[in-house]
């Protein structure tokens, strides 16, 4: 992960993370400084620690300020690297999983309500600061952006990365934080879990096959939170690993040593 310090000292400002589409950005101001990005209001702690992300096919061109306790305020554009997508198709999926029938769809529904209010968490929690570590041992079987086709027909982009392991493989907490949501049977995503990590930031797992926690738990980094499972939409066991800042969804692997 590159380190990027917006003049440090002058401008009162540290960014942290890879300027490209799909990250995670985490930085510094001094404390009692306000922040925007593109006008638009970034919560700030106490402290002065913030995060804001960048989706997967945000815009290139972006604009970030900010301003002291005393009113002196900075600006500052830049624009983000485009990264390009691979395809990856993937066969023998489930009928029923390409193209759910009418009886599941209230279901779908509600399993996306869970998650979303999960998501929207704002809490003032700032284990987002730390450097975060890979939940599973595995080789890597999909990656975030990825263009899916199942089955021969085409679906939204993945927006995760993809752990591969047999079911059982011990899934870790990769930083502090409370569990928000357990759920062990969604329809498409099967045991899902996701901890917050405060202010927007939260991981999510899908596909578990056991939980080692139950929501509202506090998880500290490197804690026993699952298991690796094969449950709702897939072709074999893996885990895989979402991390979003409220609903933008982001790229884990820019958060963890590169495999």
């Amino acid at each position: 992960m590159c380190l990027l310090s917006l003049g440090a000292v002058a401008n009162g400002i540290k960014l942290k993370g890879e300027m490209t589409q799909g990250s995670l950005i985490r930085g510094e101001v001094p404390a009692g400084s306000q922040l925007w990005l593109n006008e638009n209001p970034v919560r700030v702690s106490e402290e002065g620690y913030f995060a804001f992300g960048f989706g997967r096919d945000a815009e290139l061109t972006q604009k970030l300020k900010w301003q002291n306790a005393q009113g002196v305020l900075q600006e500052k554009n830049f624009t983000l690297t485009k990264r390009t997508y691979v395809e990856q198709k993937i066969e023998g999926v489930a009928s029923k999983y390409v193209s759910p029938p009418e009886s599941v769809l209230s279901r779908i529904r509600q399993d996306n309500q869970q998650i979303g209010v999960a998501r929207a968490n704002n809490a003032s929690r700032l284990d987002f600061t730390q450097d975060f570590i890979w939940p599973a041992a595995g080789p890597i079987s999909g990656v975030y952006g990825s263009r899916r086709v199942f089955n021969g027909v085409p679906k939204r982009p993945h927006f995760g990365v993809d752990v591969a392991g047999p079911t059982g493989t011990p899934v870790f907490a990769p930083a502090d934080g409370i569990v928000t949501l357990w759920v062990p049977d969604m329809y498409y995503s099967g045991g899902t879990m996701i901890i917050d990590h405060g202010f927007g930031v939260s991981s999510t797992f899908l596909h578990l096959s056991k939980g080692h926690v139950e929501s509202g738990t506090q998880v500290k980094q490197g804690d026993l939170v699952a298991e690796i499972g094969a449950t709702g939409r897939v072709t074999g066991a893996h885990l895989d690993w979402r991390i979003n800042w409220f609903k933008e969804r982001l790229d884990p692997a820019l958060l963890v040593p590169k495999r």
